[in-house]
């Protein structure tokens, strides 16, 4: 067992119908939803993920009493690469709702019909250094999208923590990314097996961005 991969929908609830709508060829042409339904994603995942943060007690006076209760020891950077990260980063601000917040670029510039190079062309970080980084981006295909984000990401500072979150994965994205970022723990939706030769995941759901935002030019 990789400790260093979760994958949620392993565990019966209520993501995979979520997971569900994202996938549906007819339910996703409608946009408003499946950007919601990345938003609620999101929410499901920042909560699992944030089981892995350090916390310590708080004393709080409630009008009968008081307690500890476990707080946060500081809040994480929700780092999203644009533009299908969007979303995604939206329902991790409802979890987190103090966090910091980063945003880059990461878009696939195609030198032919199968064959790309990743390009990173914007950066706006806050202070990163010694702090808990989560890189959210829906659809970890071959990985090297969020490789080279995060290698741009960490010219700013070394973090203490790195958690990288997708929606959907492929197994060849997943051990890519383990291989240059071995110290990241990952969090996603769900494992697909298969990449096609333009290297999108199959079954997949498509282009996350085109489908959240509209097709590109």
């Amino acid at each position: 067992m990789d400790k260093r991969l979760t994958v949620v929908s392993t565990e019966h609830s209520y993501l995979n119908h979520l997971l569900y709508e994202l996938r549906d060829q007819e339910i996703q042409q409608d946009r408003l939803r499946f950007r919601m339904n990345l938003e609620r994603v999101g929410e499901i995942l920042a909560y699992e993920l944030s089981k892995e943060l350090n916390y310590h007690p708080q004393r709080v006076i409630t009008p009968l009493g008081e307690l500890d209760i476990p707080l946060l020891d500081q809040q994480p950077v929700i780092i999203s690469i644009l533009r299908a990260g969007l979303p995604l980063h939206q329902g991790f601000l409802r979890l987190f709702d103090r966090a910091e917040n980063g945003f880059i670029s990461a878009y696939r510039h195609h030198t032919s019909e199968q064959e790309f190079v990743v390009k990173v062309e914007y950066q706006a970080m806050p202070a990163i250094e010694n702090k808990s980084l989560i890189i959210v981006d829906p659809m970890i295909a071959t990985g090297r999208s969020v490789v080279l984000s995060v290698k741009e990401i960490l010219e700013f500072g070394q973090p203490k923590d790195i958690f990288i979150v997708g929606v959907v994965a492929s197994d060849e994205g997943l051990d890519y990314v383990k291989r240059h970022i071995p110290r990241a723990k990952i969090f996603v939706g769900a494992v697909d097996h298969e990449l096609t030769a333009k290297a999108y995941i199959v079954p997949g759901l498509g282009d996350a961005g085109d489908l959240a935002f509209g097709p590109k030019e």
